[in-house]
């Protein structure tokens, strides 16, 4: 059997370097260098003078110190260790101590395609073309007529089974107190394939769902806050893997996404991000836009707190599936939701083309 023929297994499959990944939130890269993982790549974002984030391999040439444990001057980073400093485009710049007779040395750090919209900032890794791939993108974030809210995931497992429980919705038995949704059933699943590459790169899953919330008065909105409020209704759930990142909706009130920044085989950050919609409330859409920006700011982070329990609790079933295969990665498993086969056949896909 030839080595292409070998599926790889989906616990340690690798990602396709070749699309937008989220390193950070924009709120988290401030005056300093921030260091960043992804896939194993050591990165350093930092904005220059003019505000524009850069983003270079997180080493120094000289002695491969983090350059994110520097500062920045002017449009450069500087190194802690002995002041080199390295423009965007990795090329150094300075030697505090260069004496007339020598040159700055010809080390180049590899620079990243990076780009800031929407709240964060989306990397490029890989060789291939980055403007022929456009970023996912959250058009809700600046929307006036929705209200986000957002949380960090730090997980402890291969990025694979964060995108199967997000796939999964029959595991609404998990969260109890916190789930917006009950009694999921699942009606249809449909993919889709890039025209140029042939790789499937969208898993699209409609359930039939019970949801709690109807966001179509002011009132309504306290159901996010007092559980005596809420009453199941038949809504549409959507969940889509838009490869490499996650997006659902419920009905016509929630809109949430799940932007992913795997770190490596068993360790995967992503970045949790939920949208109420006002729609409803046309009255809301007359007054003046200074208004409806200072409603949906001050709004912003009112279901930090739902999405928190439901992280918590979603990570510790990773955790102990994570461990579950590092003890034994030939244990058979019984998987009954077809969409599942669905979303490991795309990664794999995309995991063998890189």
């Amino acid at each position: 059997m030839g080595q292409l023929d070998i599926k790889p297994n989906i616990r340690t499959c690798g990602i396709n370097l070749n699309h937008w990944y989220v390193v950070a939130s924009s709120a988290e890269l401030k005056k300093q260098p921030l260091g960043v993982t992804l896939w194993d790549k050591n990165i350093v974002l930092f904005r220059n003078g003019k505000g524009e984030i850069q983003a270079l391999d997180d080493r120094c040439p000289h002695r491969q110190v983090k350059l994110s444990d520097g500062q920045i001057v002017g449009n450069d980073v500087e190194c802690a260790y002995h002041g080199w400093r390295f423009d965007g485009d990795g090329k150094c710049s300075f030697v505090p101590y260069l004496t007339e007779k020598q040159k700055l040395p010809s080390c180049q750090l590899k620079s990243y395609p990076v780009k800031e919209f929407d709240g964060f900032i989306w990397l490029f890794p890989g060789d291939g073309d980055s403007e022929a791939i456009q970023p996912m993108g959250l058009p809700e974030w600046e929307h006036l007529n929705y209200i986000g809210s957002m949380t960090k995931i730090d997980c402890p497992g291969h990025f694979s089974f964060l995108i199967e429980n997000l796939m999964d919705m029959y595991h609404g038995h998990l969260h109890d107190n916190y789930q917006a949704w009950a009694s999921a059933s699942l009606k249809d699943i449909t993919t889709e394939f890039d025209r140029e590459t042939g790789l499937c790169h969208r898993v699209d899953v409609l359930y039939e769902a019970q949801s709690y919330y109807r966001i179509d008065k002011i009132w309504s909105i306290s159901q996010l806050f007092f559980p005596p409020l809420r009453r199941l209704h038949p809504e549409p759930l959507t969940v889509s893997y838009v490869y490499p990142h996650w997006s659902s909706s419920l009905g016509k009130d929630f809109k949430i996404y799940c932007l992913f920044c795997p770190i490596n085989e068993t360790t995967t950050k992503a970045y949790l991000v939920h949208f109420t919609s006002l729609e409803a409330f046309w009255r809301l859409h007359k007054l003046p836009v200074a208004f409806r920006r200072f409603v949906k700011n001050s709004l912003f982070g009112t279901a930090k707190g739902l999405l928190d329990g439901l992280v918590r609790q979603d990570v510790a079933m990773i955790k102990q599936e994570q461990e579950a295969f590092l003890a034994n990665p030939f244990q058979r498993l019984y998987e009954l939701n077809p969409a599942i086969a669905q979303v490991q056949n795309l990664i794999i896909s995309q995991g063998i083309k890189y």
